[in-house]
């Protein structure tokens, strides 16, 4: 007997992770519109350490030992045929592609700003952009960071740690930011920011229009809806918030009002139990904590049991949003638990412990070295 298919839509942080789970079990098919993994995390990092981002989360996928038994496919998605089970995209270069599954797993994020986008890219046009974003940040003398969520706030300490002699103005609506995460997390923070000589400048919401998506950096003052006085810097960081899913390949009847896909407890799509959904693209809950609490690995539990007629596992969110906020720095690694309280890893377990043993071969189940892009 042949072996099932299985079909990732989408290989960001949570279907890389979720094609390595089921790669011993079936035969794996992921679809990418990148030509390796280019994580949507610590854009704080992004901007200011490029290398050091790129080192940890822009990845080709033949450098993850356990997607060698996954076969890849660089294709933009177009559409899905839920009766005849199969998933169709386009290649780079305008060709069809097809593939059929016994299952689905649909994982396409969200796009939000410049950092993360669903467009087909090269290597090469993913590195120039990388490196544009870079040296827009290095060469300004002011900087506003503009949004209240954790992009933001990771975006205004990195840049503000990497460039000291830069003003960096951080603006966000209402009291605070950070308004998923405990209260204790934003006031230790704050105190860090203020450290940097960070200006916080709360209860200030941009004019934005309706077809701004906040995907460039620019460098026009900035009006408020609020009431306050226009802002200026020589680059303004749109860390808004305003994601997308990046459904538009799917029948509507499968999306909520906001274009995220319809999940059940089980992370399956309501009336087709061969489908999945899991990450930000899934309709979890307000959150859509899937994408940062292990939702790779119920999904591909959940397949198996599918397969092997076994009961399914719910999916629990939790209240709070919880983990690092602003990556790696020079006294280590802070990671923020839901009740607030946090952990510091020293630099040197973050160098020789965390990455390379925790989340290279723990999380990853093993990443070659000195493989990098073409």
């Amino acid at each position: 007997m042949s072996r099932k298919r299985v079909v990732i839509a989408g290989l960001g942080d949570v279907g890389v992770l979720t094609a390595i789970r089921l790669a011993p079990h079936f035969e794996v098919v992921g679809i990418s519109a990148k030509p390796g993994l280019v994580s949507g995390q610590e854009l704080g990092v992004r901007l200011a350490r490029p290398d050091d981002w790129a080192r940890d989360y822009w990845i080709p996928f033949d450098r993850f030992r356990k997607l060698d038994r996954v076969r890849t496919v660089q294709a933009e998605l177009t559409g899905v045929d839920l009766a005849g089970r199969k998933v169709f995209g386009r290649a780079e270069d305008g060709t069809p592609v097809a593939e059929a599954y016994d299952a689905l797993v649909i994982s396409t994020g969200v796009s939000n700003g410049f950092w993360r986008e669903p467009s087909l890219r090269s290597a090469a046009e993913i590195g120039a952009g990388l490196y544009a974003a870079h040296e827009r940040m290095a060469t300004a003398r002011s900087v506003i960071v503009i949004g209240g969520g954790a992009a933001a706030v990771s975006s205004a300490v990195n840049i503000a740690t990497t460039w000291p002699d830069k003003q960096v103005d951080l603006y966000f609506p209402g009291d605070r930011p950070l308004r998923e995460y405990h209260p204790r997390i934003w006031k230790r923070v704050a105190h860090r920011l203020a450290d940097l000589g960070v200006g916080l400048h709360p209860g200030h919401r941009a004019v934005i229009t309706d077809d701004f998506a906040g995907d460039e950096i620019t460098s026009e003052p900035v009006r408020w809806s609020t009431g306050q006085t226009p802002a200026v810097a020589d680059a303004v960081l749109w860390a808004i918030g305003r994601v997308r899913p990046n459904t538009d390949w799917l029948p509507p009847e499968l999306l909520d009002e906001g274009g995220f896909v319809r999940v059940t407890r089980q992370l399956q799509l309501p009336g087709h139990p061969e489908v999945f959904a899991v990450g930000d693209v899934a309709a979890t809950d307000p959150l859509r904590s899937s994408a940062r609490n292990r939702g790779d690995g119920l999904v591909a539990r959940n397949i198996r049991a599918v397969f092997d007629d076994r009961p399914l596992r719910s999916f629990k969110a939790p209240g709070r949003r919880w983990g690092s906020l602003v990556g790696v720095q020079r006294d280590g690694l802070e990671v923020f638990f839901p009740t607030g309280h946090a952990f510091r890893f020293p630099l040197w377990s973050v160098e020789h412990v965390v990455m390379p043993l925790i989340v290279r071969w723990g999380m990853y189940r093993g990443i070659r070295e000195n493989r990098p892009f073409g």
